[in-house]
C-alpha cells in the first residue's frame, strides 16, 4: 500500500528558507565560530544544507534522545541514546532540530545543554508546530510554522519512510 503524501512546502521553498537561516546565523556570528548540535535522526538533512552555506567556520556535532511513553504520547522522561562527542563549555553552540512540537524533548536537551557551559546557546528548528505545544521553548529561529497534520520529509518520517522526500509533505490519513 503506498500512502498519499501531499506536498505542504516545496522544495524550492524549503531550500530558499534554510539559504536566508544561514545568512542570518552567517550575519550573528560574523568573526567566529559556530558548533551546530544536530538532534538525531530528523534533523540530520536541515544541519547538513545548513552547515554547507554557513560562510563563518562550523563544527558539528550530534545526539539522539528519545522519550518514553505509551507510544502515543512522551511521559516526558529523557533518555540520551547518543551523548555528544566534544565538550561544548565556550563555544556558540546553535541546537538544530528538524521540527518542534510539545516541547518537552527540546526543553530538557536545552537544559542540559546549558548546564555545560557553552558562551552562547540558541535553538533553531527547520517546522515549528505550536499547536501542539506543552512546554515552551525559546527559538531563536524558525524555518515554517506549520498546522497540526503528521508530517513527512526532509528528514522526518513515517514508519521510517520518507525521510528522503526532498519537500515537507502531509501524509493523508495518519493522526
Amino acid at each position: 500500500m503506498t500512502d498519499n503524501i501531499e506536498v505542504l512546502i516545496s522544495e524550492e521553498e524549503v531550500d530558499r528558507r534554510i539559504k536566508e537561516m544561514a545568512e542570518e546565523i552567517s550575519k550573528k556570528y560574523e568573526g567566529k565560530q559556530v558548533h551546530l548540535i544536530g538532534i538525531l535522526k530528523g534533523s540530520v538533512f536541515f544541519m547538513c544544507e545548513l552547515a554547507k552555506r554557513i560562510t563563518v567556520p562550523v563544527t558539528m556535532d550530534f545526539i539522539s534522545v528519545s522519550s518514553y511513553g505509551d507510544g502515543t504520547k512522551s511521559s516526558g522522561i529523557v533518555k540520551f541514546n547518543k551523548d555528544l562527542d566534544e565538550s561544548i563549555e565556550g563555544k556558540n553552540v546553535v541546537i538544530v532540530e528538524d521540527i518542534l512540537d510539545s516541547g518537552r524533548t527540546l526543553s530538557y536537551v536545552v537544559k542540559i545543554m546549558q548546564d555545560r557551559k557553552p558562551a552562547s546557546l540558541e535553538v533553531i528548528t527547520l517546522l515549528d508546530k505550536p499547536d501542539r505545544r506543552v512546554i515552551p521553548v525559546d527559538l531563536s529561529m524558525t524555518g515554517f510554522v506549520i498546522p497540526d497534520k503528521f508530517i513527512v520529509g526532509y528528514g522526518l518520517d513515517y514508519a521510517q519512510k520518507y525521510r528522503n522526500l526532498p519537500f515537507i509533505g502531509v501524509v493523508s490519513g495518519v493522526e
